[in-house]
């Protein structure tokens, strides 16, 4: 297989510029170098491109310098060549910066009510080069994307440690609990988690995550007793529609009882500190600008 020619850009930018001007002082000065220096680049480029192609790029008479039918066709793709080396080294430092690339941003449905998507959004419009590709699902799913690099951030509920996984947190917010409207309590104001100790409960499985199961019982849990789930649902919407149905009870975060239909009421629960917390995760060893540029943009 025969050898390309070796040019490299310096040689293609004199070239260019002999080949618009048609003049070696002219061109000299707009490159800011000394005519004799042009001289031996264009020398340099000639060689190796006669040697390859056994063509000349330039006539050159006392008075003129013209370009030949190889020289015009090298003309264009010099400028194109050199046009994209501009481009491609601009995408490679906005990248750098994270102005620019990919980002793979994972959520929980449950977080919607406390703006992370308009979060995207915002720093969407802020680096507009930047796609942003969104995928919903399992917080515990989601860690587990981040831990594989499929993600490079997730916005996720009460997650178990992951090792290699940094967790930032994003927002904070209270319990409530779910009942059927034909429920002994559902006339109540509020009620005491406890007061829920003897109900079957819904909830997710188990691989929903060993923290997310113990933060959201604990605001019934009472004297060494956590409630029974009878029932598990997969989506906070299936476990309100399953309540709703007298299959039990459940407690759940706030935001995400927004949804409940008609045929469950919310109860605020009386003297409980615990809260739910949604927090981003990211790997611990991604320092890149992109991250930093989007936690900035919150």
């Amino acid at each position: 297989m025969d050898r390309a020619p070796e040019v490299d850009l310096r040689q293609l930018r004199a070239f260019l510029a002999l080949a618009d001007e048609l003049h070696f002082g002219r061109a000299a000065a707009g490159l800011g170098i000394a005519q004799p220096a042009l001289s031996q680049l264009i020398r340099r480029i000639e060689v190796a491109l006669g040697v390859a192609l056994g063509v000349d790029l330039f006539t050159r008479t006392s008075r003129s310098v013209a370009l030949t039918p190889a020289g015009r066709v090298l003309q264009g793709r010099a400028r194109s060549l050199l046009a994209q080396t501009r481009r491609d080294l601009d995408e490679t430092i906005r990248t750098g910066r994270g102005e620019a690339g990919r980002l793979d941003v994972g959520f929980v449905v449950s977080a919607l009510p406390l703006g992370p998507i308009e979060l995207v959004q915002r720093f969407r419009l802020r680096y507009p080069l930047v796609r942003v590709e969104l995928t919903e699902g399992f917080s515990s799913r989601l860690v587990a994307a981040v831990q594989r690099g499929e993600l490079d951030l997730a916005v996720v509920r009460d997650p178990d440690p992951a090792e290699g996984v940094r967790f930032v947190r994003f927002r904070s917010e209270p319990f409530v609990a779910a009942v059927p409207r034909d429920h002994r309590f559902a006339g109540r104001a509020s009620l005491r988690g406890p007061e829920l100790l003897d109900d079957p409960f819904v909830f997710f499985p188990a691989e929903a995550g060993a923290l997310a199961t113990e933060r959201n019982t604990a605001p019934v849990a009472s004297g060494g007793r956590r409630p029974v789930i009878v029932q598990e649902a997969t989506t906070w919407a299936t476990v309100l529609h399953l309540v709703g149905v007298g299959l039990g009870v459940t407690v759940l975060p706030e935001s995400a009882a927004l949804a409940a239909p008609d045929t469950v009421v919310l109860l605020p629960l009386e003297g409980s500190a615990h809260r739910s917390e949604l927090v981003w995760a990211s790997r611990s060893d991604d320092d890149r600008e992109v991250l930093r540029n989007f936690a900035a943009a919150d």
